[in-house]
Formats: C-alpha cells, sequence, structure tokens
C-alpha cells in the first residue's frame, strides 16, 4: 500500500461529497440564503477532504511504522503531500462546481420574480 494509491477513497471523494453538499445547500438556496447554502455545502465537502486527509495520514503513519518495526526503511511513492494534494484538489473542485450550480438556482430564483413577457 505504500507504492500504490488508494483508488476507492479517491473515488469515493469524486462521487459522495458534492451530492450531498447540494442538498444540504439546497436547505439554504430555498431560503432564500444563498450564502448560507454554500457556505454550508462547502463545509460538507472541504470536511470530506479532511477526513479523506486524515485517513489517509493514519494509513501512511501506521505503513511506516511497521516498515521501521521490520528494521526496513520505506518512504511512499507518491508521497503523502501529493496524496494529500489529490484530495484537496478535488475538494476544491468540488466546491467550485458548487458555486456554479448556486449561482444556476439564484438565477431561476430571482428571474421567478419577473412576468414572463418582461424576461429575456
Amino acid at each position: 500500500m505504500v507504492n500504490r494509491l488508494s483508488w476507492s477513497w479517491i473515488a469515493l471523494m469524486c462521487i459522495a461529497p458534492l451530492p450531498v453538499a447540494a442538498s444540504v445547500a439546497a436547505l439554504g438556496w430555498r431560503r432564500n440564503e444563498s450564502i448560507l447554502g454554500n457556505l454550508a455545502g462547502t463545509l460538507v465537502i472541504f470536511g470530506t477532504a479532511l477526513a479523506l486527509i486524515l485517513r489517509e495520514s493514519v494509513e501512511l503513519d501506521q505503513l511506516t511504522r511497521q516498515c521501521l518495526n521490520a528494521g526496513l526503511t520505506c518512504w511512499p511513492h507518491p508521497s503523502a503531500f501529493e496524496r494529500y494534494a489529490i484530495y484537496a484538489a478535488i475538494g476544491l473542485l468540488e466546491v467550485m462546481a458548487l458555486f456554479l450550480v448556486s449561482l444556476a438556482v439564484e438565477r431561476r430564483m430571482r428571474r421567478r420574480r419577473y412576468a414572463p413577457e418582461w424576461q429575456r
């Protein structure tokens, strides 16, 4: 595991947080509190990324400790930083996607207030 990425956890980061965050954010969006909705959704996404980074850190620490106890020196490949950066980058992309969805929702809600003949 020291020389491989955790593809199942990376896939989980790619799939799960954005729909959950959008559902949480929609609660704020429906009440015309788009900033609070975006903040709640962002917390879900970044919280998931942080939890997966911490999980990866604990796993790498255990593997490194096993190597040291066996009298070996082993370095993870890719490095710990690269592994953490993968989760952080996915989280950042998901937050940007959440904000783009928020803009579309706000635009739709704003247009609802005007009569159809005034809309372009």
